[in-house]
């Protein structure tokens, strides 16, 4: 078995057709059923299926095929890290929640980027499972994933079957930010029971598969508001936090600076004892770079920026 056999089995997958497959790859027919044969016997397994609808893995297959993609990435990558020269391109990818502070290490890390050279940064915001699933299929270096403590057996199970190295970034309790105009912004103290009428925006997307949607919604949120936006997108968060002074959203600790700018407050909530983790993760085969490094201080370095921070 060698490199092209994964070439030419994830190709028959992705056409169906030994026919379309051998054109795109510009061989014969022929030549590529003898190989997809030749790596089957090697493999001492059944790869695909003739059906109806054309060619089709088998369950067997769909394995393999998952293990050649996750190769012929990592062979990508490795061929584009060294075709352009270390000191001349700056690379970096990270999977993370919405979480401002990371927001506010990152803007740090790029100021500290070179300007001289080449850079190529990939920043994706989306749920713990997304960002899992980005590292194992080698379309990102490095996650950040985020989850309520009660998760913790659940996520240490499945980083220790995916092969993933983790350490702790932050540990936190979550507050409540709002409008400076929200009428509960001035209350001395806040209770769960101050935010029934009011507006809760939280993430639209769950990061816990293996409970039922309701389930997973319900363990990773506070449960306090039947009045509630499901957004994605941060920037939209902000924006009805600022304009809709009735509206609140629990979150990690934000820096101030971010507050200021939207006009935001944060405060904490007398009974609402609930602890997250935010944890870095990354394929137990990775070397962190010096850019993974760098970011990782100002991520560390935000969260003492934070941390420093009274909040009422």
């Amino acid at each position: 078995m060698n490199i092209m056999h994964l070439k030419y089995a994830v190709e028959v997958a992705k056409t169906g057709s030994i026919t379309q497959a051998a054109e795109n790859l510009f061989m014969g027919q022929p030549n590529l059923s003898k190989a997809i044969r030749e790596l089957e016997d090697n493999l001492g397994i059944t790869l695909f299926k003739r059906t109806s609808k054309g060619i089709i893995p088998t369950q067997k297959g769909e394995e393999f095929l998952v293990y050649a993609k996750r190769i012929l990435a990592q062979i990508d990558e490795l061929e584009s890290i060294y075709k352009s020269s270390p000191d001349t391109k700056q690379t970096f990818s990270i999977s993370i929640p919405r979480g401002s502070y990371m927001a506010y290490g990152f803007t740090n890390f790029v100021k500290r980027l070179e300007r001289d050279k080449e850079i190529e940064i990939r920043y994706n915001e989306t749920n713990s499972m997304e960002a899992i699933s980005n590292i194992t299929q080698s379309n990102y270096n490095l996650a950040i994933i985020r989850f309520r403590d009660v998760f913790e057996p659940y996520f240490t199970r499945l980083l220790r079957e995916k092969e993933l190295k983790s350490e702790l970034v932050w540990q936190f309790k979550y507050i409540a930010v709002m409008s400076k105009n929200n009428p509960l912004a001035a209350k001395p103290v806040l209770t769960l029971a101050d935010f029934a009428d009011s507006v809760e925006i939280l993430h639209g997307d769950t990061s816990v598969p293996s409970l039922p949607t309701l389930e997973a919604k319900r363990m990773e949120n506070i449960e306090n508001s039947n009045k509630r936006i499901y957004v994605v997108e941060r920037g939209s968060q902000f924006e009805l936090l600022a304009g809709i002074p009735d509206t609140f959203m629990w979150v990690s600790p934000i820096p101030q600076r971010m507050l200021d700018r939207y006009g935001l407050v944060q405060r904490r909530v007398s009974d609402a004892d609930y602890s997250y983790r935010d944890i870095l993760v990354y394929q137990r085969s990775y070397r962190l770079t010096d850019l993974d490094r760098t970011y990782i201080e100002e991520l560390h370095r935000a969260v003492s920026t934070v941390e420093q921070m009274q909040v009422d």
